[in-house]
């Protein structure tokens, strides 16, 4: 089967619920789940924000429960990563490695990837002290001192944030000053639980998965003194990335990358195309919103369809 009413784009929480929506209502979509089924919850320890799991839930278990859900309802979920798509006319062509196939409607929600330092043992305790969402893991480290990389808004508002569960918030910074506005700077100036390293780089993350975060080694950029800085956690504020290559000239994106939704929906400029989750979310940034977002998507996509089909019938009536 080539040709589908809806493809889903992308299989973090946006992409699962939409699949369940839009298979509870007989549209039997394909999911094309890309190259990290389950999204960046698959890299998340304990969800406990997300209602109805009273004592938590593994993030990879909550992904794999969405997909179970989908699939009973009738989705079509494919390990396949896109590497085209063409919006240009309908019905919509999205192509993979292997495979093209065709659509009355595409919801994208291939999501947005945290930016990292870049070090092997950063990512070797990712969920295991180190993160990139205070959010979502800012709980965890009620009482601990913990350290945040960046000097943005989004590593000021997150170090503030923090201050309300750990017992003190070290800000590492590369520069000797900050790129966040004064606004947030003055509030993080202004926290006492906030202090600041400056013209410093993390090299290294210490600890392990059984110990968690033990401490950081510290390079000072001007006088490339190293130092170990015991710290009980990491937060990496460095911004994020929307996965968003693919759609360049295809809908419209902000200056960021984003895709540009219209207010209030998860509608794109181009009808019957739609985008739910991170991909066009850099504010919220949370699973549940994804999620609601990912029911928009179904509800306006199945809306969509029902439409063209109504236009369909009128035109053979007319034709006959």
């Amino acid at each position: 089967m080539s040709h589908y009413k809806v493809i889903i784009i992308g299989s973090g929480p946006a992409g699962l619920t939409a699949a369940i929506y839009t298979a509870r209502a007989n549209l039997s979509p394909l999911v094309l789940e890309g190259l990290q089924p389950g999204g960046q919850l698959t890299t998340t320890t304990d969800v406990e924000n997300f209602p109805g799991f009273p004592e938590g839930i593994m993030g990879p278990d909550l992904m794999d429960k969405m997909r179970e859900q989908a699939k009973r309802f009738g989705a079509n979920c494919q390990f396949e990563v896109v590497v085209k798509v063409d919006f240009k006319q309908r019905p919509f062509k999205v192509s993979t490695e292997d495979k093209t196939y065709t659509a009355d409607a595409v919801i994208i929600s291939t999501g947005a990837s945290s930016k990292w330092i870049g070090l092997e043992s950063e990512a070797a305790l990712v969920g295991h002290g180190v993160s990139s969402c205070a959010t979502c893991d800012g709980f965890f480290f009620r009482g601990k001192e913990i350290a945040i990389v960046g000097g943005g808004d989004s590593a000021m508002e997150e170090a503030t944030f923090l201050t309300r569960f750990a017992s003190k918030v070290t800000v590492i910074h590369r520069r000797d000053d900050l790129r966040a506005s004064k606004i947030m700077q003055d509030r993080a100036f202004n926290n006492p639980k906030i202090s600041f390293i400056w013209d410093t780089a993390v090299i290294d993350v210490l600890g392990s998965k059984e110990t968690g975060v033990t401490g950081l080694k510290l390079q000072n950029l001007k006088t490339k003194a190293v130092s170990d800085f015991p710290t009980e956690g990491l937060f990496v504020a460095i911004g994020h990335k929307p996965n968003t290559d693919i759609f360049q000239g295809e809908v419209e994106l902000d200056a960021t990358g984003y895709v540009v939704v219209k207010p209030g929906t998860v509608s794109t400029n181009i009808a019957g195309v739609y985008a739910c989750g991170d991909v066009q979310d850099h504010h919220y940034r949370q699973a549940i919103t994804a999620a609601g977002t990912g029911c928009m998507a179904a509800i306006d996509a199945e809306k969509y369809i029902e439409a063209l089909e109504s236009e369909e019938k009128t035109t053979q009536k007319a034709s006959v």
